[in-house]
């Protein structure tokens, strides 16, 4: 590997790898599959690519690093972030963890395709980790390379940055660098594989520790090293916690993560975001959005929808499954910090902060959705009837949110629901008499609702607007943005880049990025439901 001390800009990179610093690592530095006992993780390098090419990058990313626009077009940092060249600094690893995988046990898993360049310290005093996704096989990619494809890596690129501007907690995106290479992959694991374009994706946290990585030395048995790794992330991540070794201390920290899970699973419930793939090792120990595999946004509103092929029989990570599958995890989390607590009483209580913190934040933050900024007893049932009216007809759930914002309450205004909400409706067609009064109904109850509002109709809209996105990240804009890069144009990467950074928005320039999915998408691979593939 070669070393780049000559990196301009990039060598103003201030490295502090305090991970690799205070924890215990591998001993073995062979890069060989094997079973990694009594370490947090295994010194790892890159593997070097053969052509790399800059497909797109953050500025919003680059500026977490102090990195300017030309820093991030000059050749060293597609050298450096595709794996080709390390910084003088860096020391890469790979971590250690388990998993519970589909409500399974799955033992150790580990950083099988991502490596962790090393930590830096930016001008504002924070801490960013820099991980490669798709740089090569590690100790812990089993029988897989260690590689990733166009495909997905565009997928987790772009979505990262959206998610954050969309206000949802979650790990950030640098970089989307080609390899130059062809990588081969079954898509829906049919027997039908074929060679795709290789990419490495460049993705920034202040840790990428999940609850697999205490799960991991719990199972084993690894206790003190448990405790380690614990005190260290209070220390480190949560530093507002005095990382010393009590059983109130483990309590607090394990309360906050419970606090920060809820709020994130409330942000993707108000998107209609579905992760797809919440197994324990994708759960980050910061309450953040990590690890974008087979995820999707709902389009017609349906909570049993799941965008994963792997979980379309049991749908055990299907959007209504969401709040209930986080607690499942936690309680997971919670059984591998059992050795240090002892007692399950005070991890049951902090289990059920997660309940009532995430129950009053979805409570608030459907209020906000439909604009009562005061509160009424009635506005449950109110909402209930909502929700089941949009199960009884494919209806698009960001575009009915929109819309909803335009609902006036003026004296004698009356609306026509299936009007008002037509661009919404995937089949029109199949929208009876029935429906139609039903849905006017419910309008006529919704605006007498919003006459004992504290808020007028303009200022109503705009809170609406705040909370319901007029653009998200379909799976068909996606699948465009990924055929048109598989030839060589990025054009559209960049274009998603800048309709998402201001998704509230109404951007009329870019209507067309907030229109629902087109009927050639229903079916299409990619579009609808995807694999963990990659």
């Amino acid at each position: 590997m070669q070393t780049n001390s000559a990196a301009a800009p990039l060598d103003k990179l201030a490295f502090d790898n305090r991970f690799t610093r205070e924890m215990p690592g591998d001993p073995i530095t062979e890069n060989s599959r094997r079973q990694v006992r009594q370490a947090c993780y295994s010194l790892v390098e890159p593997t070097p690519v053969a052509a790399p090419r800059l497909a797109g990058f953050s500025k919003e990313a680059a500026a977490l690093l102090d990195l300017s626009a030309e820093a991030c077009l000059s050749g060293s940092f597609t050298s450096v972030f595709s794996g080709n060249a390390l910084l003088s600094e860096m020391m890469p690893y790979a971590m250690c963890y388990g998993g519970h995988q589909f409500g399974n046990w799955a033992g150790q898993l580990g950083d099988g395709r991502a490596i962790n360049l090393g930590e830096i310290i930016n001008s504002r005093n924070q801490r960013w980790t820099l991980q490669l996704k798709g740089a090569g096989p590690t100790p812990y990619s089993r029988s897989a390379d260690g590689l990733a494809v166009l495909r997905s890596s565009l997928r987790e690129f772009i979505c990262s940055e959206a998610m954050h501007h969309l206000g949802i907690p979650t790990t950030r995106a640098l970089s989307l660098i080609l390899t130059g290479e062809e990588v081969v992959r079954d898509m829906f694991y049919n027997g039908n594989p074929r060679s795709e374009p290789g990419a490495v994706v460049c993705r920034l946290s202040p840790s990428f520790l999940r609850f697999g990585n205490f799960e991991i030395l719990t199972a084993r048995g690894e206790t003190e090293l448990l405790k380690k790794l614990v005190l260290y992330t209070i220390a480190t991540d949560y530093p507002h916690l005095k990382a010393v070794d009590s059983v109130a201390t483990y309590i607090q920290w394990f309360t906050e993560i419970c606090e920060r899970t809820a709020r994130m699973i409330s942000h993707w419930m108000r998107v209609g975001f579905v992760h797809g793939v919440m197994n324990t090792d994708n759960m980050s120990i910061l309450g953040l959005t990590i690890d974008y595999g087979p995820y999707g946004w709902l389009e017609g509103y349906d909570p049993a929808w799941t965008p994963n092929t792997t979980d379309g029989q049991g749908r055990r990570y299907c959007y209504g499954n969401q709040p209930h599958m986080a607690q499942w995890n936690l309680t997971q989390l919670a059984n591998a910090l059992y050795p240090l607590i002892g007692a399950a009483g005070p991890l049951n209580e902090a289990l059920d902060v997660y309940r009532t913190t995430f129950q009053e934040s979805w409570q608030v933050t459907m209020a906000a959705k439909i604009g009562l900024k005061n509160r009424e007893p009635e506005d449950a049932e109110l909402i209930s009837r909502l929700l089941d009216l949009l199960r009884r007809t494919e209806t698009d759930m960001t575009i009915f949110f929109r819309r909803l914002a335009h609902v006036g309450t003026g004296t004698g205004i009356a609306h026509d629901g299936l009007k008002l909400f037509e661009e919404a409706y995937y089949a029109p067609a199949q929208l009876d008499a029935v429906y139609g009064e039903q849905l006017n109904s419910w309008l006529q109850s919704y605006v007498s609702r919003l006459r004992r509002n504290s808020i007028d109709d303009p200022q109503r809209s705009e809170r609406m607007n705040r909370v319901n996105p007029k653009y998200v990240f379909r799976n068909y804009l996606a699948q465009q943005a990924i055929d048109k890069a598989e030839t060589g144009d990025f054009s559209m990467i960049d274009k998603l880049l800048e309709v998402f950074r201001r998704p509230y928005d109404e951007q009329p320039e870019h209507e067309g990025y907030g229109a629902k999915r087109p009927e050639w998408a229903r079916n299409r691979p990619g579009c609808s439901m995807l694999s963990c593939s990659s």
